[in-house]
Order: C-alpha cells, then structure tokens, then sequence
C-alpha cells in the first residue's frame, strides 16, 4: 500500500462517499458513553471511561476516527497516539486492551475510514499502527500477533452454567468454600489497593513489573466509580488470598486482571472468585463473560479458561509499518529473558521499574 501520495486528513472533519468522516477526542465528546450503548458490538475499550483511564495515566492522546449518517455512527476505530522517545511514535487501537475491534455497522463502512487513518500515520509520522482485533477488515493482512480468546456464555441459569464447568474446576470451588474462605465485592479505593497488592506478587511471580498504582487508581475513579466494574476479594482469616478486577458495558463483562498469593494456593480461592463472580453477572442478566487475551504459549492459563465451560476463539492482533510499507508480524512479548530479571528484583525496584517501562510499552 502506497502512502506516500495520499491527501493529508484536514483537522475539521472531512465528507467521505457516504456520511460524515471525523476525528473526535471521546473526552470532549458530550454524550459519547451514551450514544455507545446502542451498538451490541461495543465495549468498555470503545468507551470515554477507558480513554480517560488511558490518557490521564499515559498522556496518551486520543485519536478516534468515526463516520456518521444522519448522526448515527456507522464505523468507529479508537486510537491512541503513543508518543515516546524511547519506542517512537505510533497509533494503537487501544493500548492495554484486550480484544478491541472496531465498530462497523455494514461491511464496507470502515474502509473509507482506514484510508483517511493511514493517511493521518502518515501526517503524524507514526511508526506503525496497530489494532488489536478486527483482522477481517484488512483484507488479506497477517496477523501480527494471536492469541487465545474465551467466552462464557452466560444463558440457562447457574444450575446450567455450573455443570458445563469441569468437574476438577468444580472440586476446587466446593474446596474454597469449605475451607473458610470469604468472598467481598466492593468498588472503593481500597478494594483496589488490596488488589494492587496481590497484583505486585503475582507479576513478580511471572517476571513481569506491574503497572503504576496510578493506573488502578485511575481504573478506579473512571471505572469501578461509575458503577461500571468491581473487585472481587477473598479472604482467609482476614487475610487478602486472591482477587480479581472486573468490568461490564451493556449485556457482556470482562475479566480483566487476577492475583494471589501463591502460599494460599492450595485453598484454591481463585477458582471461589471466578465463581461468585460468573452468578453476579448470570443473576444481573448479563449474556457473557470474556475472559481476555491468552498467550499461546501460556497452557496453562489457557486450560484454567477453558474449564469454566468457556468458548474458545481467536484474537488477532494487526500492525501496518509505515517505513516497510506494509504489514508484519512481530514476537509475542508477553515474556522472554527479561522475565528472569525481574522475577529477581525486590518489590519496590519492580514497581518502579514499571512507573518507568509501561507508558512506553503501551
């Protein structure tokens, strides 16, 4: 694909073949968590909430491209410039997100809509852009990274639900509560510090630094405070075991993050929270639960989702670089050497380390 003789995107919007082609910042957008919720295929991602959670802890800039009708969205790709002296420039759709296709009301609807985003690449001189899901709408591209998808679907009462779940996952959960452990929902502050503590253990324990507080913080202020997510917490003793952060938008939620501690993992309180968690969502009415990204590496983890009864799909990521002038593939980077490293580092260098790494790995 050629470039270098496209037209540059005008700062006001611009008029495509059919409806109104604009470059919008969701944060300045009145309304725009509202008028989302009338699309089934939308997100939290495609949200205000996760664009502020994104901005206000990155200084990311929101980039989102849209093409209306008669004022009714028809295409909408979200983007965040990534501005680094360290990784470059880019435009992702949306760091640290999960799965985050776009939203396309009729098949070609997106395709003016990606021209005029190349063509701003190109006027900001990104490295490369990136969406992580929707490769079907870049006809004939790589992936450029896969990963495992899950969902639960979440229909037929939790009877139903509870018996499509493998027998070993159901042996753990009559563990956890037979053996004493206690189970919290909560949104505050300080849910999400408990969590944030058991998040630090389980990244040293998979060698990776965790993200800044401030980016639960934000998580917090912009998420579980409007009533749009919460912890889950469970305890034995009064002790903190295990926890995990969740978020819902419409009919489906997500599992975003999970975390314990290993010296309690044999009372197998992760499988108690998934669980409590799964009959809050069936009871609210909620129509599935994605379970996030896997590595395809990581067999583990993906055997963990899978014995809940889930759905099994692909997420495919995709990545356009500018200087090769096409699409690549690139490594998985969820570990290699560096893993070692930092399973070795002391709590307070990991964090810092990641208050330094993660606005630049985005």
């Amino acid at each position: 694909m050629n470039l270098k003789a496209a037209p540059m995107l005008s700062p006001a919007g611009i008029h495509a073949d059919s409806g109104s082609l604009q470059r919008v910042n969701p944060l300045e957008e009145t309304g725009w968590d509202a008028a989302l919720q009338a699309y089934p295929s939308s997100s939290i991602f495609h949200t205000a909430a996760w664009a502020r959670v994104l901005h206000a802890t990155y200084g990311y800039t929101p980039v989102y491209f849209t093409l209306r009708e008669s004022g009714a969205l028809q295409a909408l790709l979200p983007l965040m410039e990534v501005n680094s002296w360290l990784t470059g420039k880019r435009g992702v759709s949306l760091p640290f997100t999960d799965d985050c296709e776009p939203i396309c009301v009729n098949a070609g609807a997106l395709s003016g809509l990606l021209k005029k985003v190349m063509e701003y690449a190109e006027d900001r001189d990104w490295k490369y852009l990136e969406c992580r899901g929707g490769k079907e709408f870049f006809a004939g591209a790589p992936a450029s990274t896969a990963f495992y998808g899950h969902r639960l679907i979440l229909t037929g009462g939790e009877e139903a639900i509870f018996g499509r779940v493998e027998s070993s996952v159901r042996r753990a959960i009559r563990k956890a509560e037979k053996g004493g452990i206690s189970i919290e929902f909560a949104q505050s502050l300080d849910a999400m510090r408990t969590f944030y503590y058991l998040h630090c253990k389980t990244r040293n324990r998979h060698g990776l630094p965790p993200q800044p507080f401030r980016f639960f913080q934000n998580i917090h202020d912009c998420i579980m405070a409007q009533n749009r997510g919460f912890v889950v917490l469970a305890r034995y003793q009064q002790t903190p075991v295990a926890s995990a952060v969740y978020f819902h938008w419409g009919k489906n939620a997500i599992y975003k993050y999970g975390a314990s501690d290993e010296a309690f993992q044999h009372l197998r309180a992760n499988n108690l929270v998934m669980w409590e968690a799964i009959k809050w969502y069936e009871r609210n009415h909620f129509q599935q639960l994605h379970f996030g990204r896997t590595s395809l590496t990581n067999q583990g983890l993906r055997r963990f989702k899978l014995g809940w009864g889930t759905e099994e799909h692909n997420i495919e990521y995709v990545r356009y670089d500018r200087r090769k002038d096409g699409f690549v593939t690139v490594r998985d980077e969820s570990s290699g050497w560096y893993s070692h490293v930092f399973s070795k580092m002391p709590g307070f260098m990991s964090r810092f380390a990641g208050a330094l790494l993660y606005k630049h790995m985005a």
